[in-house]
């Protein structure tokens, strides 16, 4: 059985580009790499037994009251291992343990990760909708 290690801080920006360009995330600049692995509220990642980046997640906000969670990452090789799910209890432990009471607590789902974050009690914004303003 292979033996992950959760590491507590952003992984090597270089890891960030590969994570997320591999798990289907659309690629960012080494300029946006860099600013997003130095300046995460909290930021968690994976390492497989030989020491790979292999999963990874990040909380942006404020450390008031809004927190968003971003780059919930898997590499295809390693998804279905419960990893993801790993990133994500850790940093929605981050948030219980260090955030003010009743924080909000936000996520894109893509289709791929809607199961896992319905099971750790997302749910739609429904009546409202998420935006974006691209460009």
């Amino acid at each position: 059985m292979t033996e992950y290690r959760l590491v507590e801080e952003p992984p090597a920006w270089q890891d960030y580009m590969t994570l997320r360009s591999e798990s289907g995330l659309t690629p960012r600049s080494e300029e946006q790499a860099r600013a997003a692995v130095g300046a995460s509220w909290a930021f968690c990642h994976v390492r497989d037994e030989a020491g790979r980046a292999v999963a990874m997640g990040r909380i942006i906000g404020d450390g008031g009251w809004y927190f968003h969670i971003a780059d919930i990452a898997t590499l295809p090789a390693y998804q279905r291992q419960g990893l993801g799910e790993r990133v994500m209890r850790w940093l929605l432990a981050q948030i219980a343990e260090r955030a003010p009471a009743n924080p909000y607590i936000t996520l894109i789902a893509d289709p791929p990760g809607q199961p896992l974050y319905r099971k750790l009690g997302f749910v739609s914004t429904d009546p409202s909708l998420g935006m974006v303003l691209r460009g």
